[in-house]
């Protein structure tokens, strides 16, 4: 009995556990098709607004492309109505020029019918003159006829005595015509070379500017001067050795002074601290090595300057060596007066000069640029600068024109062409101008060269720099030639000479620096 209670408990949980099985599987699947609905009601809803909103941006979309396209039509037909009304402009002149062209053509027939009728009346006057001609000759003849036998003498005795009475009366009146000629011309000469030597100067103002000895390297700090001085001073005196340039380091703020009677070692030593300060490397091996891409540099900047000097000035087919020479003018100063700025003024005034002659610009303005280029040697030389100027432009191939107006600018061989006046006088113009040159200036530069060159001629001297205006002479000499003993007698003998042989103001203090150096290549 207890056996069959328990089976039927048994059954009882199974059917119960299956029927709430059966009941969970059928709630779940209602569930799950009320959750199918919702999403495909949403779907759906969500589709319809897709297609709402793509119809939208559709119809914009096409309102935007007609509005453009409304616009390009616009801009399409302006151009249109610009191009035919440029057109209709073009046509208007035409038809213009050829109503102008048919004007002219009918009073040129008009002209051609008047000009035939008068040469058929000139023909029938000529033929009247002839006839007339004829019969005043016949005349004439027996006038004479009749004058010989009244005067006892013929027409040729009568002929030859009136001829020598005239040509004495004729030289008379000549040589008075001719004296009061020279008086005039003398009396106008002068005021009509004035005109135009006024005219001249008055086309051509040009600022003048007076070369000075001393440049200003700015700094962005006073910082860098320390870094400039190096340790013990050792950057500033490779500085001072490699350029021969004095710097000079002060209490002025941001800048430091480049003092060089050379303007070529002060462009030098400005370049290579520019380079240096630049670059942040600053010691000795470093400087030797800037110093010396910067005279490079400076050589190439030369001849960049002749070529663009020559092409500003209009003159053509000059020889590079020339050119080169033009170019170092740049560099160089006449007293004080700046060489190229001064030959570049010469060249254009002798250009006008020459027009206002009658003579040939092109030619003047090639012998004003090159006057001055004697000034300019590699090497000192005893011959003027005006013959030497004029050795180099015959051995390049200048004319005789502008060789000879270069040679007799300042009176040392004859003036054969007016050019060389014309060169003489621009030279004497610009050089004459209010503030363009400095007599002192020159004499110190020279007494400062000379110092130079007197220490180069004694033997083992490497290089020479004058510094403190003049007042101090550094001299670089071969270690392998000359001793430190013979450095001290180095020293002295030149001191001597220059105590002999020189007029200067002051002391002159003579530093011989001897270095010696052991160079060797790991390869």
């Amino acid at each position: 009995m207890e056996t069959i209670t328990i089976a039927g408990v048994l059954i009882g949980s199974v059917l119960g556990l299956v029927i709430g099985l059966v009941i969970n599987k059928i709630t779940q699947k209602n569930k799950s098709s009320n959750i199918i609905k919702n999403a495909k009601k949403t779907a759906s809803q969500r589709i319809k607004g897709a297609h709402k909103e793509a119809e939208s941006i559709k119809k914009d979309k096409i309102l935007q492309a007609k509005e453009r396209f409304i616009e390009l039509k616009a801009e399409h037909e302006k151009v249109i109505i610009s191009r035919e009304k440029k057109i209709g402009d073009v046509e208007k002149r035409i038809r213009d020029k050829e109503s102008q062209l048919g004007a002219e053509l009918d009073k040129n027939k008009r002209l051609n019918k008047e000009i035939l009728n008068k040469e058929k009346d000139y023909n029938y006057k000529l033929e009247v003159l002839d006839k007339k001609e004829i019969e005043v000759e016949k005349v004439h003849k027996r006038q004479v006829e009749q004058l010989e036998v009244i005067s006892g003498i013929s027409a040729e005795e009568a002929k030859s005595d009136l001829i020598t009475s005239l040509k004495d009366e004729a030289k008379t009146d000549a040589m008075s015509y001719v004296q009061e000629i020279l008086e005039e011309a003398k009396l106008t000469a002068e005021q009509e070379a004035r005109k135009i030597i006024l005219n001249t100067i008055q086309r051509v103002g040009v600022e003048q500017s007076i070369e000075n000895c001393v440049s200003v390297f700015n700094l962005e700090s006073d910082d860098v001067k320390g870094r400039i001085i190096g340790r013990e001073g050792r950057n500033i005196r490779a500085i001072e050795a490699a350029t021969g340039v004095e710097i000079i380091v002060d209490d002025t703020p941001e800048a430091i002074i480049l003092s060089c009677f050379d303007p070529v070692r002060r462009e030098v030593a400005r370049l290579s601290m520019h380079n240096l300060v630049t670059d942040g490397r600053i010691h000795p091996a470093r400087i030797e090595e800037v110093v010396k891409k910067t005279e490079k540099q400076i050589q190439q900047e030369i001849v960049e300057v002749g070529k663009r000097t020559v092409i500003d000035l209009g003159i053509h087919g000059l020889h590079p060596e020339l050119v080169k020479t033009v170019g170092r003018m740049k560099f160089r100063s006449s007293y004080g007066q700046n060489l190229l700025q001064h030959s570049r003024e010469v060249a254009n005034l002798c250009a006008l000069m020459a027009t206002e002659l009658g003579l040939n610009p092109k030619i003047a303005k090639r012998a004003g640029l090159l006057h001055d280029i004697g000034k300019v040697p590699d090497t000192e030389t005893e011959l003027p600068h005006a013959l030497l100027g004029m050795e180099w432009a015959e051995k390049y191939g200048e004319k005789a024109d502008v060789c000879n107006a270069i040679g007799a600018h300042h009176d040392e061989i004859e003036m054969k062409t007016l050019y060389a006046p014309i060169v003489q006088v621009c030279d004497a113009i610009s050089g004459a101008r209010p503030g363009a040159r400095r007599q002192v200036l020159d004499s110190y530069i020279q007494r400062l060269k000379d110092l130079e060159d007197l220490a180069i001629g004694f033997k083992g001297v490497q290089k020479a720099y004058a510094i403190q205006a003049g007042r101090e002479l550094r001299v670089l000499v071969e270690s392998s030639k000359v001793t430190d003993e013979k450095a001290a007698d180095l020293s002295f003998s030149i001191s001597q000479k220059i105590q002999n042989d020189m007029t200067y103001p002051g002391q002159v203090k003579v530093t011989v620096i001897r270095e010696t150096r052991a160079v060797n290549v790991a390869k």
